[in-house]
């Protein structure tokens, strides 16, 4: 990962860059926030900010909301001052590190905070296959299409076949198609010029650019917009971009790798998907297996998860008891390898005993069938008669409700399970964010009550 760190810090910045540097960041140092943003217009991007607190962080991260520049940022200062913290927490750090710097709770906080993990657990003799064939490409540069349903470690795929390519030591670059709005997007991708449009106050360097001698991840392409397809292809076959507003065509020297958990051939026949773009994307194609169908993993995955969050809270480490594991083995596992995440660091957080229990395993999706691909779906089986009301773990009262009624309560329930995480909810109902936030966007102009959205990331795009 990259690190951005922005102040003086008393002579303390040294010894949090060591630290992070020891974790494996990239880490850079610029002393005041118009350097720090100049820095990420001009293309250094940063996956983490550190930002002193004697700085003014609420400019920072209003100019960067401002001009589109998606980055979280961290306080830090010196000592425990509770007031800062707050003030930095409000203007929308998402955490404090006091100084001078704990080794584990700096690598807590980059973990934490960019959720970056190449860690690729496959024991199930069904991942042996998708394995082999990433370490056979990886030392290439041909394109990558990653496919597989939400939650099941598409990206995770993506950052190791980067590890392991002759780019390794160069940028990891990822964009989630599906999370930015359309008319950002190209912005996103390509960079613009000053002056390009309403907001456009300064020159930025776009993803492409950005990932130049690396590797770019266009996660979720499938959401990509028709006229945005066009300009992506052209950049593929070209390997040259132009700015938005720009008139000057810029070269680049790529890997890319593009993942969707759609079908991408059906896509294609629907004519929602350019066929041309899809072969140029499709030169390598990885398939990742659902959880449902990998069930060897689904233990180690389960300690690597309870180990990485008991380390994350500052906790200790426990085993899983022997029925906390069969409750584990026996669910369908909907939401895939993230849903399992989720479970397992609420179980963490809710175990006070010196082992992992079967009380503190709260299982989502219980009335979705494993045959469901969507909240539509599960009223649609229960209107037909499929699934009846008084079916374990399936909704109370539905005769004499619209289908329509069943799917907004759904949709609210699982939003209000995931503590307003749009990202999350979507996941494990098997919709797109893009389709819930439609949703969202209808029910709330009817005056129904929305959860709000969990996190500055999800803020942005919602």
């Amino acid at each position: 990962m990259r690190l951005l760190i922005v102040g003086i810090l008393e002579g303390h910045i040294s010894t949090a860059g060591r630290i992070a540097v020891q974790r494996g960041a990239k880490v850079a140092h610029i002393e005041s926030i118009e350097g720090a943003l100049n820095a990420l217009r001009n293309g250094k991007g940063a996956d983490l900010v550190m930002c002193d607190v004697a700085l003014d962080i609420a400019q920072l991260i209003g100019s960067l909301r401002s001009e589109r520049i998606i980055v979280p940022v961290v306080a830090c200062g010196i000592g425990t001052d509770a007031n800062a913290a707050v003030r930095a927490i409000r203007a929308g750090a998402k955490e404090y590190v006091p100084l001078p710097p704990d080794a584990e709770l700096i690598a807590a906080v980059l973990q934490a905070v960019t959720e970056e993990d190449s860690t690729f657990i496959a024991n199930d003799p069904v991942m042996a296959p998708v394995i082999n064939m990433a370490d056979r490409v990886a030392s290439s540069d041909a394109s990558v299409l990653i496919t597989g349903e939400s939650g099941t470690g598409k990206e995770i795929m993506a950052r190791y076949i980067h590890k392991k390519s002759r780019r390794a030591n160069g940028s990891f670059v990822s964009v989630n198609c599906a999370a930015i709005p359309d008319n950002l997007l190209e912005s996103e991708l390509f960079g613009h010029e000053k002056g390009a449009f309403t907001g456009a106050i300064a020159r930025r360097i776009g993803k492409f650019e950005e990932a130049n001698g690396g590797t770019l991840l266009l996660d979720e392409i499938s959401e990509m917009d028709m006229h945005l397809q066009a300009k992506l292809l052209r950049a593929i076959q070209e390997r040259e971009i132009d700015r938005v507003g720009g008139n000057t065509q810029i070269k680049i020297d790529i890997r890319l790798i593009a993942t969707s958990n759609r079908d991408m051939e059906d896509e294609v026949r629907a004519k929602r998907f350019r066929e041309d773009l899809f072969f140029r994307l499709n030169v390598v194609s990885i398939n990742i297996p659902s959880l449902r169908d990998r069930p060897a993993d689904i233990v180690p995955l389960s300690e690597y998860f309870a180990h990485k969050y008991a380390q994350t809270n500052g906790l200790p480490d426990r085993p899983i008891s022997t029925t906390a594991l069969g409750m584990l083995q026996s669910h369908h596992w909907r939401g895939n390898v993230r849903e399992l995440e989720n479970t397992m660091h609420r179980a963490i957080l809710l175990e006070r005993s010196n082992q992992i229990e079967a009380d503190s395993i709260v299982l989502s999706g219980q009335g979705l069938m494993p045959e469901t691909t969507s909240p539509s779906g599960l009223a649609a089986q229960v209107a037909a008669g499929r699934m009846t009301p008084n079916q374990k773990g399936a909704p109370a009262n539905l005769v004499g409700r619209t289908v329509a009624d069943v799917e907004r309560d759904l949709i609210i329930d699982t939003l209000n399970h995931c503590l307003g995480n749009r990202t999350h909810a979507a996941n494990i109902l098997g919709i797109s964010i893009r389709t819930l936030r439609n949703k969202l966007k209808q029910y709330g102009e009817s005056g129904l009550a929305i959860p709000p959205v969990a996190g500055d990331s999800e803020r942005a795009v919602s």
